[in-house]
């Protein structure tokens, strides 16, 4: 009886985590995808409108992606134009990235800590008392899947509805000032509609992992149902036969 509250608790903060994890695991994903980067630039013809080679480009991308991963404050990227180098950002631009890798260091903090929990929760889950807290993980697995596929969905449907909307809603909210919106390179190598590609793979890697975790859970917690159902209903049949002998 005293464990089963904090159990509960931590079955239930399981389930609250599993959204941010999934998330920040995605955006984290992307944000060091090189993918991402140098095919939205062949997409938007980026080395058309800014100028630049495609092996230049290639040169932003690996850099920007070395850049967030690093201890520097500010990003310095230099690039070659009509055969003269130039800083390929200006200083507010430059300030805008320093921000950005802020985000992007917040999200991998959250994702630690509950990539953290979730791990040792399931450890516990699944080594301690076994099969006793098996049905529980299995449990906080689906409601935090089923979680994610709401959010996922209410914020995918208002990006494809509204984008303008949710993107300017998201600066405001995340931003100080508005250097994102500052002119040069920056929105030339990143254009709205990269944006929204990018967007809507976050959202639909989040949601097709909680998926697969959801289906996972919820066929564990239905079969394991059918089983107790089964060995009960055998349990019966046994205890009615030893009866019937008896009488």
């Amino acid at each position: 009886m005293r464990l089963k509250i904090p159990l509960i608790i931590a079955r239930w903060l399981f389930a609250l985590c599993l959204p941010c994890l999934l998330l920040t695991a995605s955006i984290w994903w992307w944000a060091n995808s090189h993918w991402l980067y140098t095919s939205g630039f062949e997409r938007f013809d980026v080395n058309q409108t800014t100028g630049l080679s495609e092996a230049e480009l290639d040169k932003v991308a690996t850099e920007l992606i070395d850049y967030f991963n690093s201890g520097d404050e500010y990003v310095a990227i230099t690039v070659i134009k009509d055969s003269q180098p130039f800083d390929l950002f200006t200083e507010e631009e430059i300030i805008h990235f320093r921000d950005v890798k802020g985000l992007l260091r917040l999200d991998f903090y959250v994702l630690l800590g509950t990539g953290i929990f979730a791990a040792i929760y399931a450890a516990i889950s699944l080594l301690w008392q076994r099969r006793r807290h098996w049905r529980g993980l299995a449990w906080a697995t689906l409601t935090g899947s089923g979680l994610t596929l709401a959010i996922m969905l209410t914020l995918g449907a208002w990006a494809l509805l509204d984008f303008d909307g949710f993107w300017l809603r998201f600066h405001f909210l995340s931003f100080s000032n508005e250097f994102w919106s500052a002119e040069g390179y920056m929105l030339l190598l990143f254009p709205q509609d990269f944006w929204f590609d990018t967007v809507i793979y976050c959202a639909l890697a989040t949601a097709v992992t909680a998926l697969i975790l959801g289906v996972i859970a919820g066929g564990y917690l239905l079969f394991t149902r059918k089983t107790k159902s089964g060995q009960a209903d055998f349990a019966a049949i046994i205890e009615n036969g030893e009866r019937t002998d008896d009488g």
